[in-house]
């Protein structure tokens, strides 16, 4: 199951046509759906919702438990506010009855103002000639990794006992979607493991329960082969709970979203 057959299967639910959704193992991380491909989902079921020009500006993540491969569930939405600029839009993936994922929107439209601060953070990695390899490590390395290709510059494989708890580096998809667009992009961002069980020594469980993006453009015309260039700090990490933050950059050096991340670690 790739990942434009998923997102068919979104607009084809929400659309009535399809009784729910359902995501096979090869998304699969741990026992739930990868987090990156069940915030694509709820989000492209949202932004079908939008009839004017109201470009993502922020999403918010609640994991609130495992949503399971290979099993049905429903989307269901709720409006919380639609103002003259500004949209305020919830969706969430029920599985056997219980809310397995939130996602919270917030859709507004572009301005004139007075107001313009550019961003200057900057990076200085080199374009990646290759992957880097993940060992495939049956029960351990996460399924849904296979979609991806990681180039890690800097920080350590997970697991591996190393003193680092950061990643920089580059992301893009294996396959080249039919069309990379801000719902591939949400997908993609996800892809890179916690900066936190590179200092793990053995396999441990480890869960994102909050995530936190936002966008500094609205154009993601991209090719679909792209790379993003990506560099992640832990900002604190005490009693088996980390605070990560990363930014994202496209191949032009353009800074495009930064993320924010409560990660579990079940050492």
């Amino acid at each position: 199951m790739n990942f434009d057959d998923i997102i068919a299967q979104t607009h084809a639910h929400m659309a009535g046509d399809l009784a729910h959704v359902q995501i096979d193992k090869s998304w699969s991380q741990g026992r739930s759906v990868y987090g990156g491909i069940s915030s694509a989902v709820l989000f492209a079921s949202l932004q079908a919702t939008i009839e004017d020009e109201r470009p993502i500006r922020t999403l918010n993540v609640n994991f609130v438990g495992p949503l399971l491969c290979d099993e049905p569930f429903i989307i269901k939405h709720v409006e919380l506010r639609v103002g003259r600029n500004v949209s305020q839009l919830m969706a969430m993936a029920e599985q056997n009855g219980k809310n397995c994922v939130v996602l919270q929107a917030c859709f507004a439209k572009s301005r004139e103002s007075k107001v313009t601060v550019p961003n200057c953070d900057l990076h200085d990695f080199t374009m990646p000639s290759k992957r880097t390899f993940i060992p495939n490590i049956p029960k351990v390395t996460p399924k849904f990794l296979r979609q991806f290709d990681l180039s890690i510059q800097d920080g350590g494989i997970p697991f591996t006992g190393k003193k680092t708890s950061h990643y920089s580096g580059w992301f893009k998809f294996k396959q080249p979607q039919t069309q990379f667009n801000m719902v591939s992009l949400i997908c993609l961002m996800d892809a890179f493991p916690p900066t936190l069980i590179q200092l793990l020594k053995w396999p441990a469980p480890a869960s994102t329960i909050n995530w936190n993006v936002e966008f500094l453009t609205t154009d993601v015309n991209y090719a679909p082969n792209a790379w993003f260039a990506y560099h992640d700090i832990t900002r604190h990490a005490q009693d088996g709970y980390g605070i990560t933050e990363a930014n994202v950059w496209d191949e032009s050096g353009q800074l495009i979203a930064i993320s924010r991340q409560r990660v579990g670690v079940f050492d």
